[in-house]
């Protein structure tokens, strides 16, 4: 399909996300680009999701079962958009990120995809304890965590779009494709609130749990080291080169590392299983 000149796709991937879908969308109306359209790829909700996406747009596809990256790779097929923007129903725009997003293309044209920071809006205390993990990636950014949601529909045609085999990686291993093919990644100002919805440690690790399942693909690709920043959160430079702000509040920086404890076994198990039974 040939792409609309300057256009701004934005593809929304959703299951039962009618408490937030809602103020996603109604942001993307409140960006101060046009033109955008936005497609919403479902897979099966039985809460009003669909309803209330069809409000806002016309472009509401189902496909019932289907990983992350299959509803990603279905929207981007229906879209027309020159510019392909991928977001989680959990998040708001700020008005200008797809401005500056399509301004940064335009001024660079080796730029394949853009990074946009992302903060954590939360309401409660585990919520609060991610909020402040994430404040540490998005200080000036960081090359072991950040994944580009914004690319040229060339640069996403040229990788292949998502690695329909990967689940949870998947937002890594595609603009790591797009690098290596010779275009660069560059990064925005301003950001997207993502409210992440975290009740406990156990539920993250359960989630990690299941990424960590087909992980292995990802890691074996890149040849990625099992043991390195990527995959152990310990190792992670940004923590300790902001020691101040660990020391400032102890309370965040002991539960953050409990956390990050929960989910390093949950991933953990995860890879080791995948891997063993080759799923």
């Amino acid at each position: 399909m040939p792409s609309c000149k300057n256009l701004v796709s934005v593809i929304i991937p959703t299951y039962n996300e009618a408490q937030v879908i809602e103020r996603l969308l109604k942001s993307i109306k409140q960006q101060t680009y046009s033109p955008i359209e936005t497609i919403l790829v479902d897979d099966g909700s039985h809460d009003s999701t669909v309803k209330i996406g069809r409000k806002f747009t016309k472009n509401v596809f189902k496909r019932k079962h289907a990983e992350r990256s299959v509803q990603r790779n279905y929207g981007a097929k229906k879209s027309k958009g020159q510019y392909l923007l991928f977001l989680d129903a959990d998040m708001e725009l700020s008005p200008k990120v797809i401005a500056d997003c399509v301004k940064t293309v335009q001024e660079n044209k080796k730029t394949g995809a853009i990074t946009i920071p992302e903060e954590s809006v939360a309401s409660s205390f585990w919520e609060r304890v991610k909020a402040y993990e994430r404040t540490f990636y998005n200080l000036e950014g960081d090359e072991q965590t950040d994944a580009a949601r914004f690319f040229t529909r060339e640069a996403y045609k040229k990788a292949w779009g998502y690695d329909e085999t990967i689940t949870g990686p998947e937002d890594w291993d595609l603009p790591e494709r797009i690098r290596k093919l010779g275009y660069e990644i560059s990064r925005i100002q301003s950001k997207i609130k993502h409210y992440e919805r975290v009740q406990n440690p156990i539920k993250l690790a359960k989630k990690k749990f299941y990424y960590g399942l087909k992980s292995y693909r990802y890691f074996e690709k890149h040849n990625i080291p099992l043991v390195g920043q990527k995959t152990v959160y310990f190792l992670r430079p940004v923590f300790y080169k902001n020691w101040k702000k660990l020391l400032t509040n102890p309370v965040l920086a002991i539960s953050m590392f409990t956390m990050l404890g929960f989910e390093q076994i949950g991933g953990g198990l995860g890879y080791l299983i995948g891997k063993y039974k080759n799923l």
